[in-house]
């Protein structure tokens, strides 16, 4: 692993506590500076000098933020400009309400400058969707997107393309038809991942579905910024669970910015993206290591009493700077059921409060674990909840099934996953898709994997639904090759302004390339390995937990990562940079070959990798001359 950042680098500025986790809580106003300044006592006749108190550093968007008013302006008046784009301090807000703007590289015209256009973002806890919200989502992609609606690797829809004359239509009808953007991007709590499989009669995935739900709804900013930007402040009724409106309210460990429409968040929300992902005993489809905080029901004999925690996940990192590094979440412990939203509302309010705010690179939850160590951390985490966390129960070992292909609910009903390459849904398909949603009323999951789970289909309508399906050019999970099943990439190029080069256009053709490369040296036709791409190192599509990983570090050119497990339990390591596309087939046939010939009986590729090391794998491909004749 990278190296780590140093204790003394986040003792220079942590957020709005300072760096010793003893000061004395109580409760907060509105949080217009960065941290609190204690005061100094001194002896009657010991003269004073007047020193100008220090400004503690901060980032510009930490400004933004401040001035804002809760994530209000300048995004108001920005969006009513005739102007084709918003300026960067709304651009930084707009990420809160749930998008990115962004420059089509490949529409620029000569002299005109940057092509902007808007993504959106919804916000789909477990990946839940309504009937009603798919079909108005499918609808906006031809009238307001770029015609293709795009699943992501966290579960939400993204719409791309949208124009700024088009853009507070769309939200308003998101909003109008059961769907939500708020806080898809941004400081916040984003997306709350969860284990998506619609099982009737297993109870855990339920629970985790509706914890999903209502941690979405505990983090969720209250300001009423939202419906005054979208709005214009017209208030739709939402319902959360009295449970979580009072675990919100709960000021008892001095959590709380009292007096402010934002009791979590205050001002300056959080220093950074905040992931959250709910999964059941055994089940890793929702990679949960990944994540600021990952969470798993426990059942004890059929019974529900309580989740084991984990925290400090996170794949970010930047190319050639060795304090940022992508890292798997830690233990922190078990809590009861009844106690959950209060565990959630300690860990996140610990982040918002010792977080560092001066450096975006730094800000993310796992560089303050990997500073304090876990220790620390869950001692202040203790002391925001008022429980000691206990020792984690005993879980089964962990798979990451891709749910596709069809599966009985438990209820006499029937779900299918359909592969969707790389999220983007898109012409015929696209049409197919719209007509058995529709015509059935199927409400649809989102998965992890950038598939989709059509619901609550009756056996009577399978045979319709495969052929409609098939006729739009979907292929059944029997029909794709195993390592686009299990393959995800991020959009990167043209839309997103991070990317160096291609992911998701580009990854096809090289799963295409490196299953002619498998074949060539004799390993299986359904060999499976699991392989995700990314056109920059920011990790969207989170490569560096795959057992092969792309990195874009240039153009037509990638950062080769290797190690990661099938049960995505196990962080892969950079195995060589610039490995250019045109180079795939001579690059890794030594290494499938090595593999074909050295692994032991059924070893799967990241498991082999780690067992006979990098070196013996660069020798293997020193080595190579080619195929026995």
């Amino acid at each position: 692993m990278a190296a780590m950042a140093s204790a003394a680098n986040i003792a220079g500025f942590v957020g709005f506590k300072p760096a010793s986790a003893n000061a004395p809580r109580g409760s907060r106003v509105r949080a217009s500076v960065a941290r609190r300044v204690g005061s100094v006592t001194r002896a009657v006749a010991t003269p004073s000098k007047k020193e100008a108190p220090e400004e503690p550093k901060r980032s510009k968007v930490e400004i933004i933020k401040q001035e804002s008013n809760f994530l209000r302006h300048p995004l108001i008046e920005e969006l009513a400009t005739e102007a084709t784009s918003i300026s960067e301090d709304a651009a930084q807000l707009y990420k809160f309400h749930g998008g990115y703007q962004q420059d089509d590289r490949e529409k620029r015209s000569f002299g005109a400058g940057k092509f902007y256009q808007f993504m959106m973002r919804t916000k789909q806890p477990a990946g839940t969707v309504p009937n009603k919200l798919y079909l108005v989502m499918d609808d906006l992609a031809d009238s307001h997107g770029n015609g293709t609606l795009r699943l992501t690797t966290r579960q939400t829809y993204q719409l791309h393309g949208i124009l700024k004359t088009d853009l507070k239509e769309t939200f308003q009808r998101v909003i109008r038809n059961m769907g939500s953007t708020l806080g898809a991007c941004g400081d916040i709590n984003r997306n709350v991942m969860g284990s998506p499989a619609p099982y009737k009669n297993r109870p855990e995935y339920t629970i985790a579905q509706n914890l999903a739900k209502d941690i979405g709804d505990l983090l969720a900013p209250q300001s009423g910024a939202y419906y005054d930007v979208w709005l214009d402040g017209e208030q739709l009724l939402t319902v959360e669970r009295p449970e979580v409106t009072e675990a919100r309210m709960d000021n008892r460990f001095g959590t709380n910015f009292v007096g402010s429409p934002e009791p979590i968040y205050g001002t300056q929300f959080l220093p950074r993206k905040f992931k959250i992902g709910v999964t059941v005993p055994g089940d890793n489809h929702i990679d949960f290591l990944t994540n600021d905080m990952g969470i798993c029901v426990v059942m004890k004999d059929g019974v529900h009493v309580g989740y084991n925690m984990w925290v400090g996940g996170g794949m970010g990192r930047s190319h050639r700077n060795e304090d940022t590094f992508a890292r798997i979440a830690t233990e922190l412990g078990y809590v009861d059921k009844d106690d959950i939203f209060y565990a959630v509302k300690a860990i996140t309010c610990a982040a918002r409060d010792y977080g560092r705010r001066d450096d975006r690179k730094q800000a993310r939850l796992k560089y303050l674990i990997d500073s304090w160590g876990i220790d620390k951390f869950k001692a202040v985490s203790e002391q925001y909840m008022g429980k000691k966390f206990l020792p984690m129960a005993e879980l089964p070992a962990w798979e990451m099934p891709t749910y596709l292909g069809w599966h009985e609910q438990g209820d006499g009903k029937l779900w299918y996953g359909v592969h969707v390459v790389n999220g983007r849904v898109r012409g015929d398909a696209k049409k197919a898709l719209r007509a058995v949603i529709e015509r059935y009323e199927l409400p649809v999951r989102l998965t992890a994997q950038q598939d989709l789970l059509l619901t609550e289909i009756d056996p009577a309508w399978k045979a319709d639904i495969m052929a409609t399906l098939a006729a739009g050019g979907v292929k059944d999970v029997s029909e794709v090759d195993p390592l686009d099943a299990l393959s995800i990439a991020c959009p990167a190029l043209p839309l997103c302004g991070l990317a160096i080069t291609e992911a998701e256009r580009g990854l096809p053709d090289i799963n295409s390339r490196l299953r002619a490369t498998m074949n060539k040296v004799g390993l299986a036709p359904d060999e499976a390995v699991l392989i995700r791409m990314t056109g920059c190192p920011n990790g969207c599509a989170r490569p560096y937990m795959a057992e092969l990983g792309f990195v874009g570090d240039g153009p037509s050119s990638y950062q080769i990562w290797l190690g990661g497990t099938a049960n995505l339990l196990t962080l892969a390591r950079p195995f060589e940079d610039k490995v250019k596309a045109s180079d795939i087939e001579t690059f890794f046939e030594p290494v499938f070959y090595a593999y074909k010939t050295g692994r032991n009986a059924s070893e799967k590729f990241g498991d082999w990798v780690n067992r006979v090391g990098f070196e013996t794998i660069k020798a293997a491909q020193g080595s190579y001359t080619g195929l026995p004749a």
